[in-house]
């Protein structure tokens, strides 16, 4: 019998992210604007089929051949001809749609696989007009991702590198020694991982052989190096069909573009697209940063380094986003409040950056996010050397937040019955409040010590002293080494671990709170529930751990992991975590904060450790934070937590995570109705399209190349 944790279970929630409003009440131009901001982006996302396993492109267009022949109403009809139950055919669905929602057949949240729910998929594959209009082709294609399609293999079972799981960042014969190298080798040579693939190819004589690939639309080569007994050969074109569309549609949106900055930033997207320069990208970016307050906000490019087992490689995302003033205002406040919370941070301020850099920090509701996920918040770009001393932006995605977050009483877990009705009214403001420092106070803090290229240092060698040893700093970052390349992979979560307890430090603060409107009893409440959500996920992070490879697969999880082994490590009652036997007579647990204790016990615990986490990211001590984190990550039966035991008893009473129902935008020309809005007179062009809200993905994705 299959494990359910493989299946999306046919109740999974699906929520609409409704941004119709926002979008009427663009200017047709916007309109346009964020429409081919939208193409490319659609366009793009289509890479991650293609970085999440070997088989999610076949799987995909298979389902694209029988949507477009047949509406799923029609397809319903089809599925009971080929002797498929109701409870099957929507199990059919569900699965179709995790594999958008998700742009793979790996959950974008936890990295593990998941197949149909149901014997007879090839049953209705058959029986559909697809199949009878072009019968060879989809069978070259069922053909081609059947086994893989409900493989549960032990490798097959979640991502990974070598022999942890699949991942398709690297060819199958790479393990974590040939990612190392090839790391040093992009290090020598001044090349961004970002936007690469590593496969390992027939070795020539003694020496092992390489091929970097570049995402772009170009296909020409870029050269052949030896390096520490090794040929690497660097190649552009990875994705090419793909990054032409991008490119392509980015040209039609910089028609429409509200001002040269945006303009200048899609210049650079295309160059970047084109050639497969991440150079080009950063140039957009910064042209993007300098970008004040867009009514219609965008970024797009090879962006968070999760999914890559390694912590080094980028996964395609590209969101269009229109702004939410009433949200965005309280946003403002804690942008213009930085420069004095900053120095409540427990590090010393050589340890913070020279100059805050105030960001935009907007709401927004999203019109397209296309990638594997759709996240509540982001701080971006991910360029250190831009973030330190350029700037950066953040966004909290207000329609995501609306709807993702709720959650039903009865499917509540691990919660002190007492404690349910608060933590349910309360969740909301509270996480508005966590994501808000998280990604502006978080992610937009302290300082990286830095020898560049000309042996400067940014720091002062002869006063600067490490808070937790007292002595002199004696480890810093040199010449083209990032965060990325150095911590590789703990990065991720090392990173989000940082900005989680930011949050939860600088959450207690009065004035934090005011600016969200919270204060009194009230503001009580809200940090009350911000900490104890923090360590309920914690519990819930556990899903996310793979005890046969000892790994994690979900960077914000494990970084909520370890909080709460900080915080049940403070002690003196602060969390409390029993196992018990629910009412169904099933193993349950439960758990517990006390509140009179956060602004002691707790406040201590974070301060300690938020630092620790900072000095060893300062100092680029890898080994140090790899200790400190690792231990803190670790999951085992000894101790007072038999956290092994706690992970099944998770995994019994886990919710799916919800699904999101996008937009999508489409043209229809409207000739008569524009000319009598402008009368007569088009300032981009004589032909004009007005884009419209349409209908889900699903029936609209265009198709990649075969």
């Amino acid at each position: 019998m299959v494990d359910s944790q493989y299946y999306l279970p046919n109740d999974i929630g699906v929520s609409a992210l409704d941004c119709g409003e926002a979008f009427r009440l663009l200017s047709p131009k916007e309109q346009l604007y964020a429409h081919y901001l939208s193409r490319a982006s659609w366009y793009g996302g289509l890479v991650v089929l293609l970085q999440t396993s070997p088989e999610a492109t076949s799987i995909y267009v298979l389902l694209q051949r029988l949507f477009r022949k047949q509406t799923p109403v029609q397809l319903e009809s089809v599925a009971a001809a080929a002797g498929l139950g109701p409870e099957e055919y929507q199990a059919f669905l569900v699965y179709a749609s995790g594999l958008y929602a998700n742009m793979g057949n790996y959950k974008s949240f936890g990295d593990t696989k998941f197949i149909p729910n149901l014997p007879k998929f090839k049953d209705l594959v058959w029986h559909s007009k697809a199949f009878q209009d072009s019968p060879s082709e989809v069978e070259a294609l069922w053909n081609d991702c059947s086994h893989l399609l409900y493989s549960l293999e032990t490798k097959q079972k979640q991502l990974g590198l070598g022999d942890k799981g699949i991942t398709t960042y690297f060819s199958g014969n790479c393990g974590l020694e040939d990612a190392e190298l090839a790391q040093r080798f992009l290090d020598s040579k001044n090349l961004s991982a970002y936007n690469t693939r590593l496969f390992k190819t027939k070795p020539v004589g003694e020496k092992r052989c390489y091929e970097v690939r570049l995402a772009s639309a170009q296909d020409t080569p870029c050269g052949t190096y030896e390096f520490e007994d090794a040929v690497f050969t660097v190649c552009r074109g990875d994705y090419a069909p793909l990054m032409e569309k991008v490119s392509q549609n980015l040209e039609k949106a910089k028609a429409y573009a509200a001002n040269e900055n945006q303009k200048r930033m899609l210049e650079e997207y295309i160059k970047s697209f084109t050639f497969g320069s991440v150079n080009a990208h950063k140039e957009g970016s910064r042209f993007w940063i300098k970008d004040k307050g867009p009514i219609v906000e965008s970024y797009i490019g090879f962006i968070e380094s999760y999914r890559d087992p390694f912590g080094s490689r980028g996964e395609f995302e590209g969101f269009v986003a229109v702004v939410n003033k009433a949200m965005s205002a309280r946003f403002a406040r804690l942008v213009s409040s930085a420069e004095v919370l900053l120095p409540e941070l427990p590090w010393p301020q050589a340890f913070e950056k020279d100059r805050f850099l105030k960001p935009d920090f907007t709401s927004l509701d999203v019109l397209t996010f296309a990638g594997s996920g759709i996240p509540a918040g982001i701080n971006i770009p991910n360029y250190d050397d831009i973030r330190q001393t350029e700037g950066f932006k953040n966004v909290s995605l207000g329609n995501v937040l609306a709807v993702a977050y709720t959650t039903q009483k009865e499917k509540l877990t691990f919660l002190e019955e007492n404690n349910k009705d608060t933590y349910i009214k309360w969740k909301g403001p509270s996480f508005e409040v966590q994501v808000g420092l998280h990604e502006l106070l978080g992610h937009g803090s302290g300082k990286l010590f830095v020898q560049d290229e000309k042996e400067n240092f940014n720091f002062d060698q002869n006063s600067v002293r490490n808070p937790e040893t007292g002595e002199l700093i004696s480890s810093w970052y040199r010449g083209s080494e990032t965060w990325d390349s150095k911590f590789s992979t703990i990065a991720s979560s090392y990173e989000e671990c940082r900005a989680e307890c930011v949050g939860l430090y600088l959450c207690l603060n009065k004035q934090v709170l005011s600016i969200f409107g919270h204060e009194g009893e009230e503001a009580e409440e809200v940090v009350y529930i911000n900490w104890l959500n923090m360590v309920r996920a914690g519990l819930l992070g556990l899903e996310f751990y793979t005890p046969e490879s000892k790994s994690w697969r979900q960077a914000h999880m494990q970084a909520r992991f370890v909080i709460l082994r900080v915080l049940l490590e403070a002690g003196e009652g602060l969390v409390t975590l029993s196992e018990t036997t629910g009412a169904d007579g099933c193993p349950d647990a439960v758990i517990g904060l006390d509140r009179n204790k956060i602004h002691t016990v707790g406040k201590t615990a974070i301060q300690k450790f938020l630092c620790k986490l900072q000095v060893h990211k300062s100092t680029a001590d890898v080994e140090g934070g790899r200790t400190l984190y690792e231990g803190y990550s670790a999951v085992t039966s000894d101790g007072s937590h038999d956290f092994l035991k706690l992970r099944e008893t998770v995994l019994l009473r886990k919710e799916a995570r919800k699904m999101f129902v996008q937009a999508n935008t489409k043209l229809r020309e409207v000739w008569n109705v524009l000319k009598g809005w402008t009368g007569g007179s088009f300032p981009w062009g004589s032909r004009s399209y007005l884009p419209l809200h349409a209908h889900s993905i699903q029936s609209s994705m265009p198709t990649p190349a075969q």
